[in-house]
């Protein structure tokens, strides 16, 4: 099969989308299948078996589309799929993120996703994301990177807490930052490890001098491929605080893969990537995820028995599994233009 893979964003830039996009085109190259990606993320191209092609000019674009079998969209991009469209190729889209809006303006690019989303082949990366699409949406989980991370599942967990990811006001981590200064009332005084880099790193530096947190807090930026893993898997806990609805939280699967047990928001699709193996709390409640983190850092029993669950849980998010669902649901789509 001749497959068009778009990611509007892409390796090197840093995320979840771009992580899932990587692997399912390694996945899908690795079952036999011709993979082109089509990105607007500029970069250098590291030779990985499939092409990937950076901002395409439109007559690259056309190309590309009419001689793919089918155009798979890692969630929607309108640049990318009105040429299939225009062709009548057959097309899969991700939903990676929400198709409703909860507040505020809806832009007629906003309304034009819903709209073409509902009308392509969708599929979902969590059921509360498949709850917002056509009842028969398949859901997809999203795979993560195993080889960067379990090779250190059994590292000594001589540090507390970890956060990674992005430092953007709804990731939640001045929530992570507050609940910590508050264990002080229970003479608990955790390390906290933040991995990751953004716009709200300095305000949350300030946070933390201000909450005398300077001696418990530590900032180490980005880190990529097996440094995550290694720095993640000294800890005994990973924290995914995130104010607002997460979709999914592969983040979450690279944490369990690293040994930890797991804190995340209950909103959204966050709770079905941690399964058995951590606590939720609601979304925004620092007061709530202050328990919780006492409760994993006095208990460990409670913890073991968190992390030794992440195995079995762990199975449903691989890659090569993962690549194979996909190719079922693209097999079906071909299969149903025949008839």
């Amino acid at each position: 099969m001749n497959i068009l893979l778009s990611s509007y964003s892409f390796a090197p830039a840093i995320g979840g989308i771009e992580t899932v996009s990587r692997i399912l085109a390694r996945e899908f190259l690795e079952l036999g299948h011709k993979v082109d990606v089509i990105t607007k993320t500029k970069g250098e191209s590291h030779d990985e078996g499939y092409r990937v092609f950076r901002n395409p000019d439109r007559r690259r674009l056309w190309t590309l589309t009419r001689q793919c079998d089918i155009l798979f969209q890692n969630h929607i991009s309108l640049s990318f799929l009105f040429p299939a469209l225009l062709l009548n190729k057959p097309v899969a889209i991700t939903c990676q993120t929400w198709l409703r809006w909860d507040g505020g303006k809806v832009t007629w690019s906003d309304r034009i996703k819903r709209f073409l989303v509902r009308r392509c082949h969708s599929i979902a990366i969590s059921h509360a994301i498949a709850e917002f699409l056509p009842p028969s949406t398949p859901v997809i989980f999203n795979p993560y990177d195993d080889s960067d991370f379990s090779p250190f599942r059994s590292s000594l967990k001589n540090l507390d807490v970890v956060y990674m990811g992005r430092l953007v006001g709804d990731k939640g981590v001045d929530l992570l930052i507050q609940s910590v200064a508050m264990l002080k009332e229970s003479g608990l005084f955790p390390s906290v490890t933040i991995i990751g880099d953004g716009p709200e790193r300095a305000n949350l530096e300030i946070l933390c001098k201000n909450l005398s947190l300077d001696s418990q807090v530590r900032f180490v930026g980005n880190l990529s491929g097996s440094a995550r893993g290694r720095e993640v898997g000294r800890h005994k806990v990973m924290v995914v605080p995130s104010r607002w609805r997460e979709p999914f939280g592969v983040v979450a699967l690279e944490g369990i893969a690293s040994g930890c047990a797991i804190i995340g928001s209950s909103g959204g699709g966050l709770g079905e990537a941690i399964g058995p193996c951590g606590l939720l709390f609601p979304n925004g409640d620092a007061e709530s995820l202050r328990s919780a983190l006492k409760q994993l850092l006095t208990d460990d029993v409670l913890r073991k028995t968190l992390a030794d669950a992440g195995p079995a849980h762990l199975a449903s998010f691989q890659p090569s599994l993962v690549a194979r669902k996909y190719m079922h649901q693209f097999e079906r789509i071909l299969a149903a233009r025949k008839d």
